[in-house]
């Protein structure tokens, strides 16, 4: 349905365990899940806290940024995932974030072809949870928070955790205005630790809240440290509760939106859409003011030409005329003509071999199906065990002088023979000299 993303403020607001409780009670209907994905360039933090290590780092996100230079981003996605469905069901699925800081770097251009990736999978029944820390909406990785279709932003109800948030708030919602779909994807979803209610900090930054999440220490705890998440008391605690009624209000966020930016697909046409002065009501969509597809690409200047001068347009002309006749004197004097094209690809078909078959591509792929089987990479070369010998005769002996297979070493040559003396000889008193 959409792609959420979850940004931390200053100090430790809790977005990772905000995520994960997102991730375990958001609401599924039948064919659909739901994934979560650390994009903290800081580093990830499920694997050594809500797995408590029993899944080793040999899984995440680093290992995308190789498969995308590889041109197999796609793929390699689904060989990643770990299933953190409480009854094994594949329904609610992780991939883990960075296991060092210094990995982030490689990601740089990795981010929006993965923000690609993602989007696709809304076709496939998936919901995406982007985790972002407290870093992850700026810098390269800002295009995740641009690029999604409801950004939450977790905040303590505390006066150190709304002064801190503040700007960043700010700069975030003011880049979104610029950059991203609008600034009215940014919400909150509070902590409430402190004293302020969400209608006083709702009035204060000017935000909607998303949701408003108990200060539950000890709930909190089964997922950031780790513990039974099949518990029924976890189930029914009412950090969980609060939790399920945040994703319900999510998901309510996302179709306004979407209503918003493009009301033709969405569905009827509401009254503050028609056109100046046709009455409310159910209308035609002809009647409706045509608004903009949504976009995500940063805005540009608009440019002013001017109109070329007479002289300017006689050079071109002139310029286009003589490439013109210089391009078919090329194309007569060096191309093959038709004919001979079709003769040398007769030729070619008439071979034992034949013409070279077609490549034949595979589906789609399945969910968690992994990738297939490569080939072995080619055995090296027998013969190699040693380094080349100084006396070998030849490239293909190695020491101790046994060559490639197949290949039979230079004979040596033997010792030359001298050439015969030639003197000068007198013949009835003449001398013949040797030539």
């Amino acid at each position: 349905m959409a792609v959420i993303a979850v940004v931390g403020a200053p100090g430790a607001p809790g977005a990772t365990t905000t995520a994960l409780a997102l991730l375990l009670a958001w609401p599924l209907q039948p064919g659909r899940r739901v994934l979560l994905v650390e994009c903290d360039p800081d580093g990830g933090a499920v694997l050594a806290g809500a797995l408590e290590g029993r899944v080793e780092a040999v899984y995440g996100l680093r290992n995308l940024a190789v498969a995308d230079r590889r041109g197999l981003l796609g793929q390699a996605l689904w060989e990643q995932l770990i299933d953190l469905s409480p009854a094994g069901e594949a329904e609610r699925l992780l991939l883990p974030g960075l296991t060092d800081p210094t990995q982030a770097p490689g990601l740089a251009y990795t981010w929006e072809p993965l923000m690609e990736v993602l989007h696709g999978l809304e076709s496939q029944g998936y919901d995406v949870v982007l985790d972002l820390g407290r870093s992850g909406a700026t810098g390269t990785s800002a295009v995740l928070a641009r690029r999604a279709d409801v950004v939450a932003a977790v905040v303590r109800t505390t006066l150190r955790g709304l002064s801190a948030a503040r700007p960043r708030l700010a700069t975030l919602a003011e880049d979104l205005a610029t950059a991203g779909t609008g600034a009215d994807a940014l919400g909150l979803l509070l902590i409430a630790e402190g004293p302020y209610s969400g209608a006083e900090v709702s009035k204060e930054f000017g935000l909607p809240v998303l949701g408003l999440l108990p200060h539950a220490r000890r709930t909190a705890q089964v997922l950031s440290d780790g513990g039974d998440v099949t518990d029924r008391r976890f189930v029914r605690s009412e950090l969980m509760r609060t939790a399920r009624s945040a994703a319900d209000e999510i998901q309510s966020t996302v179709r306004r939106r979407r209503q918003r930016l493009a009301p033709a697909a969405a569905g009827p046409v509401q009254p503050a859409q028609l056109a100046p002065g046709t009455a409310a009501g159910p209308v035609a969509a002809a009647d409706a003011v045509p608004q903009p597809a949504p976009t995500y690409q940063q805005p540009h200047q608009q440019q002013s030409y001017e109109r070329p001068s007479y002289e300017q347009q006689t050079h071109q002309q002139s310029y286009v005329h003589q490439q013109s006749y210089e391009q078919q004197a090329y194309q007569q004097t060096y191309e093959p003509t038709y004919d001979q094209q079709s003769y040398e690809q007769q030729q070619y078909e008439q071979q034992p071999y034949g013409p070279v078959p077609p490549v034949i591509t595979t589906g789609p792929v399945a969910p968690l199906a992994g990738l297939a089987p490569q080939p072995a990479a080619p055995a090296p070369f027998p013969g190699h065990a040693g380094p080349v010998h100084p006396g070998a005769q030849h490239p293909g002996a190695q020491y101790p002088g046994a060559p490639y297979p197949g290949v039979q070493p230079y004979p040596e040559p033997g010792p030359v023979a001298p050439a015969p003396e030639v003197r000068d000889q007198t013949v009835d008193g003449e001398v013949l000299r040797a030539r």
